[in-house]
């Protein structure tokens, strides 16, 4: 996908690629580096070269970025002594080898700006400044250290430290947030930097989807460099899918799509993508007046603000309001109407060019169309069904276990080889069979099932605010022997959080039993307990499919838990985007042709309130100002990447924790729909005409193109001049409206792969006299 991605972002107006290293991906055993496939950082770096773009590498090796364990290793955490992110010897040590090794590896290959290579920028540590205060003075000498030790390695670029106001010289500090335009860096030798413009927000199991307007996140990038702003970068601007075990949080979904300009499956998402593209070419319009001097900011009016940039001859300015209402503002002898949370970009002082909050980019509408599993030619079983199955067992299977006096942390026992770990313990109860008791159970997270005698009794789950499970379930218990298991599950290592490594999880106690026949209550907490790390299958490799142990002779088993499931498939056909559609199972983790594509969750449904239909632009943006998918689950489909299919056979593997349904899962293959656009008579002209004569005498201009090359227009849905409203998919008629559109707009665009048409009242007529009108059309291509 790599390519497409790099490809996309430059024909999007970008002209730097920033990737993290994560630390846990190339060093997954202390001193054994992984720098393969996915993995291979000179390739990705070589192959941003490639599309004549540079690159900011941001080592860390601390990462954050919702990443398991922020990116750190896990070994890490076991050598003796060892603090995390402060002035700690066994620490600094570490992190300097493995920084060293990223920096060699590049320079090896030449790929410093400074070596003729596409790397203009490099970062060290990331958003220490936001914790620090915990590590006491610790955290000022390590910040010290970490500085020097990057500027050591002599790059010949600048490095840079992300929120962190007291970087040591020569370390440029930056700035990360949905608004950075106030920011200042700690000295006028540094450049105004803005690392991370967050798109949109990530999702969480359990959460609604995040989302964030373009009128906001173009507003913010006119923003900072109407104020002096030298380079910014947009987290995301592709967030695509964290697969395997990578997710962190805790809670943190498969679908890292962010809201982005392309999204989780390599689609541009329009409107964004487009009217970005717009706002970074209206800016580099104005790039000889910025780069060669300061802003002189004035404000003509109440939250209005005008930035000039004025050299010589040379002129360009800014125009913003700040206000959640509209202003009209006189500037120059001219006189400007800026829409409320607007800035207009005047590349010469004097005509508009672009205004944040007029889209001129056509908005489209991407679905999943839903296919049923095709079973492969032969591969119907005796079930029937195409699926085989193996039940794991419940409680302690492996020889590898083990037992301690006491309630043990579990990523200190499972080093986070598996989200899994048993708890099991034996119990005698005398008298009567059949007694009712409580058995209650604290944990630091994430997740956990409880078994009595081989039968689940009740489960706890946490959520991405609160890990720590506390849970109450009534249970059942039998004269004489009973066991009870109890297995312990992480969902994605905390990842952020001053000492976020000591945070810890699983089933610390206390468990106790309460109330047994005779009022008493049992404290099994610093009893004797056995251990198992893991699946007993996850060991014998069925994630691949090949054990020898599936069954496919009797009834398959359905919702139940903790069964492994097999099947094998055919790929949809064609080449748009595939997923997978888990509605029906419960929680897991898939496996295609032995890729792990995540952890799927479709039962853990968000919550009822906070959602709006149409999210206001307007006013500061927060996380959890724009929320969609309210009361539905977080996540249903999970993306797997067209290369990891073959086109006849392949192999599809599920570990189904809670239970579910294999036989209802489906496909999903993503596709543009419908393509819009609104165009009012008061937007600008497209900025590609700036600067020709025709662009002054065009005005305002509605184009669409269709998404895929060898596609035509082949209808208009709707088209109507003078007062419609509504989004694409679902336009309405205005009270104003010209008779002629839909037929001018058919002539115009039909059967072409793209057209334009100019918003006038010399093509439509005039409606309504004294209004702003506008024109509005949704078509299809095929």
């Amino acid at each position: 996908m790599w390519p497409d991605l790099i490809q996309k972002s430059k024909d999007g107006g970008l002209d730097v690629i920033e990737t993290y290293v994560f630390w846990n991906l190339h060093e997954p055993v202390q001193g054994q580096y992984n720098f393969e496939g996915r993995a291979d950082l000179v390739k990705f770096v070589k192959a941003v070269a490639a599309a004549g773009l540079y690159v900011h590498l941001r080592i860390g090796p601390y990462a954050c970025a919702e990443w398991n364990y922020g990116g750190f290793p896990l070994w890490l955490h076991f050598i003796p002594g060892i603090q995390f992110r402060t002035d700690n010897k066994p620490f600094e040590a570490e992190m300097k080898r493995f920084t060293v090794k990223i920096v060699d590896m590049m320079k090896q290959e030449s790929l410093y700006a400074s070596q003729g290579g596409p790397i203009i920028l490099s970062q060290v540590e990331n958003e220490y400044g936001n914790i620090d205060a915990a590590y006491g003075p610790a955290a000022k000498s390590y910040i010290k250290w970490a500085a020097s030790m990057a500027t050591s390695l002599d790059t010949g670029v600048p490095w840079v430290m992300c929120q962190q106001a007291d970087a040591p010289d020569p370390i440029i500090n930056t700035c990360n947030g949905f608004y950075c335009d106030q920011f200042t860096p700690n000295s006028n030798a540094k450049p105004k930097m803005w690392t991370e413009n967050w798109s949109g927000w990530f999702l969480s199991f359990g959460g609604a989807v995040p989302y964030r307007p373009v009128e906001d996140l173009a507003f913010a990038v006119a923003r900072f460099y109407q104020r002096g702003g030298t380079f910014q970068n947009y987290y995301m601007y592709h967030g695509g899918t964290n697969f395997g075990r990578t997710t962190g949080g805790p809670f943190i979904s498969t679908s890292y799509d962010y809201d982005a300009p392309i999204d989780e499956y390599g689609i541009i998402r329009q409107p964004k993508w487009g009217h970005l593209k717009d706002v970074h070419k209206a800016i580099k319009l104005c790039e000889e007046a910025l780069i060669a001097t300061d802003p002189t900011i004035t404000s003509p009016g109440p939250n209005i603000e005008a930035a000039v940039y004025k050299t010589g001859s040379i002129c360009a300015a800014f125009l913003a309001n700040i206000a959640t209402s509209d202003a009209t503002v006189t500037f120059n002898g001219n006189s400007y109407h800026l829409p409320a949370w607007s800035v207009s970009i005047l590349p010469d002082c004097k005509n508009v060019v672009l205004n944040t909050a007029k889209i001129n980019s056509a908005s489209m509408i991407s679905s999943f169309t839903t296919e049923s599993f095709k079973e492969e030619v032969g591969s119907l079983d005796d079930s029937g069904s195409g699926w085989s199955w193996i039940s794991e067992p419940i409680g302690i299977s492996k020889s590898d276990s083990f037992s301690k006096f006491g309630l043990l942390e579990q990523i200190n026992t499972t080093a986070d080889k598996s989200d899994y770990l048993w708890y099991s313990i034996s119990i005698d109860v005398e008298g009567d069979s059949g007694s009712q008791t409580v058995l209650h159970i604290e944990s630091l997270g994430h997740a956990l099932h409880a078994f009595i005698n081989g039968k689940i009794a009740g489960s706890g789950t946490g959520n991405s605010g609160k890990a720590k499970v506390n849970v109450d379930i009534p249970v059942t218990l039998v004269a004489g022997k009973n066991s009870i298991d109890l297995l312990s599950l992480t969902v994605g290592l905390q990842n952020y959080g001053a000492f976020f490594d000591t945070w810890g999880a699983g089933i610390t106690g206390p468990v106790i039993l309460k109330g047994l026949k005779n009022g008493s209550t049992v404290d099994l907490s610093s009893q004797q307990w056995t251990y198992q790390v893991g699946l007993k299958y996850e060991d014998l490799g069925p994630s691949n499919g090949s054990s020898g142990q599936w069954n496919s002779q009797s009834t398959l088993p359905t919702n139940q838990s903790l069964i492994w499931y097999k099947t094998n498939f055919v790929a949809p056909s064609g080449s748009n985007p595939v997923a997978i559609d888990f509605t029906g199972m419960g929680k897991g983790e898939a496996w295609v042709n032995g890729q792990s594509i995540g952890r799927y969750w479709p039962t853990y449904v968000s919550p009822n309130g906070g959602c709006t239909d149409s999210c206001n632009y307007r006013g500061a943006y927060s996380s959890s100002k724009c929320l969609k998918n309210c009361g539905k689950p977080s996540q249903t489909l999970y993306h797997i990447p067209r290369s990891w299919l073959q086109p006849d056979s392949n192999t599809l593997v599920l570990f189904e924790e809670s239970g579910g349904d294999p036989t209802q899962i489906s496909f999903a293959t993503k596709q543009i729909g419908s393509m819009c656009s609104h165009v009012s008579e008061s937007h600008p002209p497209p900025v590609d005409l700036w600067n020709s004569d025709k662009g002054r005498k065009v005005g305002p201009v509605l184009s669409l193109e269709c998404p895929y090359p060898n596609q035509l227009i082949s209808s208009i849905k709707f088209a109507s001049f003078g007062t419609p409203y509504g989004t694409c998919g679902n336009f309405k008629h205005g009270r104003c409206r010209s008779n002629k559109a839909l037929s001018i707009v058919q002539k115009a665009c039909i059967g072409s792969s793209s057209c334009r048409i100019g918003i006038s009242i010399n093509t439509f007529g005039d409606p309504c006299k004294g209004v702003t009108k506008s024109l509005a059309v949704e078509a299809s291509c095929a």
